[in-house]
């Protein structure tokens, strides 16, 4: 599978990765609905054995579990050690309550914990999960405690999530950023405007998550699935799975299977490749929550879509749009 460089790292990374969001399982606030750790193992090997490079989980994913899972995937793995990428500053109580959190203090204790939960001795991009509040100097605390932890060997590269591009000036102040995660699809195309053109000149990698929006353009969301989304799916009630945008979405999944067929290939490959498209984007993370999953979407990394194709697709969303 074909790989870049991840901005300023010497990571040369897969165009697609395995997102692990989905792997933390059931009952925290932002979770899938249940899933079974076996599956998540056996989706992570399929991954790898289609040539994938790199993992990205995160602390607050099912509230440490996610992270142990991919410890064990990566514990029976035989072939070649994939990069791991994890975040932090999302921290939650006892309650499960979970916050924002960047104080220095706190930080060195989440990568602690996530050493141990991923049963590594580095990890190779450590990543600001959120940005605090708007004008919070948590960000200067926070984003100075990850170049320690650069420093000091705990973490290779360092990069942050859902920031933009007034707040990655303010860290790159302080220290260079190596990779920006932002969502992307061709659903959520906010980000086109001014923080991937901000990207591409400061040589920042970006690694585009929810490229198939959460499931949505996968191909396989029908109204009828999404109505027996499980009552603890965070999609349930997102205005991208209802009315009045749900018609929209669903038509234009069908577009994009038109393409589909011409390649045998996925939805959801088409729509992971679109993303892939834009010189800014480096990789794309790529959840599945079984080997059966992966297999479908994985090899998206190594489909490229036509000028014409892609020109198809802006039209239709041009057209929809009007």
């Amino acid at each position: 599978m074909q790989t870049r460089t991840l901005g300023n790292s010497d990571l040369q990374i897969t165009r697609v990765g395995f997102g692990a969001w989905a792997t933390g399982g059931s009952g925290w606030q932002f979770a899938w609905g249940s899933q079974n750790d076996n599956d998540s193992i056996a989706a992570i090997h399929r991954a790898l054995e289609l040539g994938v490079n790199w993992i990205d989980t995160a602390a607050v994913y099912g509230l440490g579990h996610s992270e142990e899972v991919v410890a064990r995937a990566l514990k029976n793995w035989s072939g070649l050690r994939p990069y791991v990428f994890t975040k932090c500053g999302l921290r939650w109580d006892a309650q499960g309550n979970i916050q924002k959190v960047l104080s220095r203090d706190s930080i060195r204790q989440e990568v602690q914990d996530s050493l141990r939960r991923l049963a590594v001795d580095v990890i190779d991009l450590y990543q600001i999960h959120w940005p605090p509040d708007p004008d919070s100097p948590a960000l200067e605390e926070g984003w100075s405690t990850l170049a320690d932890l650069k420093r000091e060997g705990k973490v290779r590269w360092i990069g942050v999530s859902n920031f933009n591009a007034q707040q990655l000036k303010r860290a790159q102040k302080i220290a260079p950023v190596t990779s920006l995660q932002p969502p992307y699809s061709l659903i959520h195309r906010e980000v086109e405007n001014e923080i991937l053109p901000y990207c591409l000149r400061e040589n920042i990698g970006v690694i585009v998550y929810s490229p198939m929006a959460s499931g949505l353009l996968t191909g396989a969301m029908t109204r009828d699935r999404i109505a027996r989304l499980p009552k603890d799916d965070w999609r349930k009630a997102h205005p991208d799975f209802t009315e009045p945008n749900l018609s929209r979405n669903l038509a234009l999944v069908e577009q994009l299977r038109e393409i589909a067929r011409r390649h045998n290939r996925t939805v959801g490959e088409v729509a992971i490749a679109w993303t892939l498209h834009n010189p800014a984007v480096t990789g794309a993370i790529v959840g599945a929550r079984n080997a059966k999953q992966a297999e479908e979407v994985m090899r998206a990394g190594d489909f490229r879509l036509s000028d014409a194709e892609f020109n198809q697709i802006e039209e239709f969303l041009t057209e929809a749009a009007a």
